[in-house]
């Protein structure tokens, strides 16, 4: 039988690797003689002092690389791909899947469906634990990979099952005992449609993934992401102002609760229902320590507090006579509090004009407010014309996997081009924020 090939894309500089002559283009095939299955296959079985890596370089040719090291030493080999294996896709039809909300004709890769456990302790992807086999949560906790991030939705079994169109959707409870019972932690997430998995459903999901806590470790509650494109999809309606004063309301009620029942609140809401409900966004401090925060929870609350203690700590470094003028475009969701930041930010420096331009999404339509998923297309229709200035900032946040390309295709480059502008892509903490606007040397 084949061993399974795992090309090799880089090798680490002074490595053992490197020592040993292990190229890149060369393929592992087994280490101490066995097949690897994924990335934690590896790092577990290169963990003795002495090791063997069956190795095929780019001339076909097989051999044996004999490795004495410290235990736990890295071998310093970079894979081609991060995970060692093909991500298990998802066998749900969700009512409320995003990824069927995407228009026809975008790249392949936006299509692909996973719900694996490996990427949700790797990358933080949400699994919903139904198209697992007990060989997975096996694996899950021979390695303790913890935590990992569970999509709930609900803890009534029987809506579950037709919220996720899987009759094996009713096993969640049993599965997260198991894996609590191991020791693994969970972060939990409810996506929240009107009218469905709501009001006193909701109430029994808090309470019933509550008594899971320590290793439940949060909640999180976000409201379902609907795009324009939804023909022949299940009839959902969106949150509006009052529903999402309601939501607010329920969610404050537990979190009362289970802080004094637990020491947490435990449930969190993303920061869309404040938005919507045109409240005061929460102090950092009801975030806890933001363990949910890459689920947009807390995420805008962070910003501004980082924001206003750089403004402090770079005060005496600011552009006091030189003139400039700079932009920055942003998601409906933000623009409130960039504005208002940025105002701050010419207050202290009168001389400096910085232009904040909302982008409305008119790719995925008028419920798509946040940054992250706004287009090319739409930056350049809708900048075009506009005073810019030296130079443009755009979030981090609108690029796909650590390159320079957008959900369109569009590439910052030919972003540039279009508008003829240099652009500075900024990290969503505030520091970097302030500090790309003011033209700043961050300080590390």
């Amino acid at each position: 039988m084949e061993l399974k090939q795992n090309v090799i894309i880089k090798i680490e500089k002074d490595s053992i690797a490197e020592e040993l002559g292990i190229e890149a283009g060369d393929i592992l095939l087994a280490v101490n003689g066995q097949s690897v299955k994924d990335v934690f296959d590896y790092r577990y079985l290169i963990q003795d002092e002495y090791v063997e890596l069956t190795i095929r370089t780019i001339n076909g040719e097989e051999y044996i690389a004999e490795i004495e090291k410290e235990e736990q030493e890295d071998i310093g080999i970079i894979f081609e791909s991060g995970l060692m294996d093909n991500a298990k896709s998802c066998k749900n039809k969700c009512i409320f899947c995003f990824i069927d909300q995407l228009p026809k004709g975008m790249r392949k890769s936006l299509y692909f469906k996973d719900d694996d456990s490996r990427l949700s302790f790797l990358q933080g992807n949400y699994v919903t634990l139904t198209n697992m086999s007990e060989e997975d949560i096996n694996h899950i906790i021979f390695y303790h990979l913890s935590p990992i991030n569970v999509s709930i939705h609900t803890t009534d079994l029987e809506l579950r099952k037709k919220m996720l169109r899987n009759p094996r959707a009713d096993k969640v409870l049993d599965v997260m005992k198991t894996l609590a019972d191991a020791g693994i932690e969970m972060n939990l997430q409810v996506v929240l449609c009107r009218g469905i998995n709501d009001g006193k459903i909701l109430d029994k999901t808090i309470e019933d993934c509550a008594v899971f806590f320590p290793h439940a470790k949060s909640m999180s509650v976000v409201p379902i992401g609907l795009t324009k494109y939804r023909e022949n999809l299940y009839t959902m309606i969106p949150f509006d102002k009052q529903e999402s004063k309601k939501v607010i309301a329920q969610v404050e009620y537990w979190q009362k609760k289970l802080k004094k029942s637990l020491g947490t609140s435990f449930v969190f809401l993303s920061d869309e229902f404040y938005l919507k409900a045109e409240y005061p966004l929460p102090d950092c401090a009801d975030y806890e320590d933001f363990t949910q925060y890459e689920n947009g929870v807390g995420m805008l609350s962070l910003l501004k507090q980082e924001f206003e203690q750089a403004l402090k700590k770079y005060q005496y470094q600011f552009p006091k006579q030189k003139q400039n003028i700079v932009s920055v475009a942003t998601g409906e969701a933000a623009y409130d509090l960039i504005q208002k930041l940025c105002n701050k930010v010419m207050k202290y420096c009168t001389m400096w004009k910085i232009n904040v331009y909302k982008i409305h999404n008119d790719f995925f339509g008028d419920e798509i407010t946040v940054s992250g998923l706004l287009t090319g297309q739409d930056i350049i229709k809708q900048l075009t014309g506009k005073e810019l200035g030296s130079y443009l900032l755009l979030p981090e946040s609108l690029l796909r996997n650590d390159t320079t390309m957008l959900l369109d295709d569009i590439e910052i480059e030919d972003i540039e081009k279009a508008l003829n502008i240099p652009i500075k892509i900024t990290k969503n903490t505030g520091e970097t924020l302030l500090c790309n606007l003011l033209d700043l040397e961050e300080n590390k």
